[in-house]
């Protein structure tokens, strides 16, 4: 097989739903409470279809193409020149595990997980799962201890952050797979349970907006196994070299791509368009074959304030990013223009074109300043995972995460160097700075009256079809009509709705399997699917009022990465297994678990797909699940864990031994009514909820799963 994949397997991979109202309101500002900032007019996939066969007939995609992936024992066979190789691999910097192999795929043996909720981490017989950091932890030598009543804005900075979400695990080099580096998004603050006494937001004081400013960011933390178990836990009693926080405060990102240093991005403070301070809502994300760790700013929108005094040629494209142009402050405003005041539109509006894009940290490099990718086109991103394809380029799968919005995919013009030489590195370095962007476009190939938004499966036995990367622009290059180059990457939303992207319910995490080269899609939920005006059910989104979401697995045209043509189809449909309208790749559905809202996507060795989820509408507590994707195990769906009351399952990460699984455990107690005071969970201490991270191990050292 290519090497140049070969450290990618251990590097895994988040609403309509059931969200109580105080995570609507904190976590993406209420977006489900306003209309879909999409109001374009494209066609949803059963006019395609419907146009399609008025030219030529029937229209029938077949089966989804079988990618050329050949299995031996517990063994991958070698690929065909033509052909991008599955994976066997190690992460970078040494295998976190000794001697390891992928397991062979197959049968799932935990015991399943019921439904719940019970204000803990409930875990299968034979495991065991401990807290790793939470909030207020030190993090930077030197953080005080925290003291909930005490708390500062320079205190936070040194100390883990608020609301995690994506988990990254990044070995480091010669240290025998047990020492490194724990890399954690913290995606947003919820002052009602960060601050006693808590009233309203525009009672807050400006350092205490200033604390929440620091609690927002990255966390880099070095962590090491625990004897040789699956536990992990964080470094103390010696010099923290990598440790570091990155924040919304005060940290500088350099600008790369063709949007770095153009009109667009120039602000009073920084009128070269290239230094941006801090990083917003970051949300899900990925780890580099390179060892640097991709973050996606996802729900930005929140943060800004002055929309109605923007210029008037900016308000439609702010509108479309779903920034109020009607009032100064809306109702889910965060007030930050108090502690800094570029947050204000009216003021400062090309301040808002700085945030929505992928981010990229280097955490070998504690003094570097962390990079946002323009090239990777600017949306609601929920994060970024790569592939590296079978001509060396890198590919990375994107979701944006809003109704009736985009998937995406964007393809590096440089290819990866397989190698350790601070050269190579200094290489990789630069491959997301520069490539081709991607929107999908997607038809099915049953007839479009057999999908009635009722979730029948149509005659053919499946939802399935084919679909088309567009492409947007390529370096300079812009090949939307009336755009240029800066404009599609600044505006990535008003390009993909230029040529007729297929909109989609609510696309989260996005990642490739490394075993067979497939890639899944989380589909969240849309219960505006159908409704009203909306877009209509089809075949790639077939219920009305989606509330339980679904995953979308991709197969590129010939196993190509970098190709533009694809199959598709739904594996799962989720909910109820009781239900009708759901599916589990034509499982027996009395044997799976109940899963609703999926969110983040990731994968263990054997290259069974796990599923966590956020907003259970089925009412008990978020979860995450694993269930085979290949062979007659396909649709076997089990829960292996759940988190506490409130709380939503982000992640999830399986190192590369599959000795332990992370998940970050957020906003746990985030209940209406819930305050410092008189919490709704007090996990995981007593006293008053913190999120955090915890990992899960088996008590015999078996591997997660089996």
């Amino acid at each position: 097989m290519p090497d140049f994949n070969r450290r990618l397997l251990p590097l895994l991979g988040h609403s309509g739903g059931s969200r109580d109202a105080m995570t609507c309101l904190y976590r993406c500002g209420n977006a489900c409470d306003h209309p879909a900032p999409n109001g374009s007019d494209n066609p949803y996939l059963g006019d395609v279809v419907n146009a399609e066969m008025t030219r030529r007939g029937v229209v029938r995609a077949g089966a989804v193409g079988a990618m050329v992936l050949g299995f031996g024992g517990s063994a991958l066979a070698a690929a065909s020149p033509a052909m991008a190789a599955p994976v066997e691999t190690a992460p970078l910097g040494g295998a976190l595990g000794h001697g390891h192999h992928p397991q062979k795929a197959g049968k799932l043996t935990f015991e399943t997980v019921a439904p719940n909720t019970l204000d803990q981490v409930s875990i299968p017989a034979g495991y065991r799962s401990s807290v790793v950091i939470r909030w207020g932890d030190p993090v930077v030598p030197g953080a005080p201890a925290f003291q909930i009543g005490n708390q500062t804005a320079a205190a936070q900075a040194k100390q883990f952050g608020y609301n995690n979400d994506f988990v990254g695990v990044v070995p480091l080099p010669g240290c025998g797979g047990d020492r490194a580096l724990l890399v954690v998004n913290h995606e947003y603050t919820n002052e009602n349970l960060m601050f006693p006494g808590f009233t309203t937001l525009d009672a807050l004081g400006v350092e205490q907006l200033k604390i929440a400013m620091a609690a927002h960011g990255l966390s880099v933390v070095e962590i090491e196994r625990v004897g040789r178990t699956g536990e992990w836990k964080p470094v103390k009693g010696r010099k923290l070299r990598y440790n570091r926080r990155i924040t919304a405060l005060e940290t500088e990102f350099k600008l790369t791509g063709p949007v770095a240093g153009s009109a667009l991005v120039r602000t009073a403070a920084d009128p070269a368009g290239k230094i941006v301070i801090g990083t917003l809502n970051n949300c899900s994300g990925g780890v580099t074959p390179w060892g640097t760790v991709l973050s996606g700013e996802e729900n930005f929108n929140q943060y800004f304030v002055g929309g109605d005094g923007a210029p008037a040629d900016a308000k439609p494209k702010l509108a479309r990013y779903g920034i109020s142009t009607t009032a100064r402050y809306p109702s889910d405003s965060r007030k930050w223009d108090r502690a800094q005041e570029r947050f204000d539109l009216a003021k400062h509006p090309n301040e808002a074109n700085r945030f929505g894009w992928i981010v990229e940290v280097d955490p070998f490099d504690p003094e570097g300043r962390p990079r946002k990718h323009t090239a990777m086109g600017r949306l609601k991103h929920e994060g970024a995972n790569v592939i590296v394809a079978k001509n060396g380029k890198v590919v990375a799968y994107m979701g944006d995460d809003e109704r009736f919005d985009y998937l995406y995919k964007f393809v590096s013009d440089k290819k990866y160097i397989d190698s350790d030489a601070p050269w190579a590195r200094k290489h990789n370095l630069t491959l997301l700075e520069s490539g081709t962007l991607y929107v999908a476009k997607v038809t099915g190939d049953s007839d479009p009256a057999e999908i009635d938004g009722t979730g029948k499966l149509p005659a053919d036995g499946r939802f399935d079809g084919k679909g088309q990367w567009i492409k947007l622009v390529s370096g300079n290059t812009s090949f939307v009509p009336g755009f240029t180059a800066v404009d599609v990457l600044t505006f990535t939303r008003l390009a993909g709705d230029a040529v007729g992207a297929t909109k989609m319910d609510r696309p989260e995490d996005v990642q490739p399997s490394l075993r067979t080269g497939k890639i899944y899609a989380a589909m969240t939920n849309n219960t505006n699917r159908g409704v009203g005006t909306n877009a209509k059910p089809d075949e790639a989104n077939p219920r009305n009022a989606n509330k339980h979401g679904h995953i979308f697995e991709i197969t590129e045209d010939r196993g190509d990465h970098t190709g533009t043509g694809f199959t598709w189809q739904l594996p799962i449909v989720c909910g109820d297994p009781a239900a009708a309208d759901t599916y589990f790749g034509g499982y027996d559905k009395t044997a799976v678990s109940p899963i609703s809202c999926p969110d983040n996507v990731a994968f263990d060795s054997a290259g069974n797909l796990w599923i966590s989820t956020d907003g259970n509408a089925l009412g008990s507590n978020d979860g995450l699940f694993a269930t085979p994707i290949e062979g007659k195990e396909r649709g076997h769906l089990r829960q292996f864990l759940t988190v506490p009351k409130g709380a939503e399952t982000c992640g999830p990460f399986i190192t590369s031994d599959d000795k332990s699984v992370f998940v970050a455990v957020q906003h746990p107690g985030e209940i209406t009514g819930a305050s410092v005071e008189k919490p709704a969970s007090v996990w995981p201490d007593g006293g008053f909820a913190k999120p955090g991270v915890v990992v899960t191990w088996h008590k015999d050292g078996r591997p997660i799963g089996s």
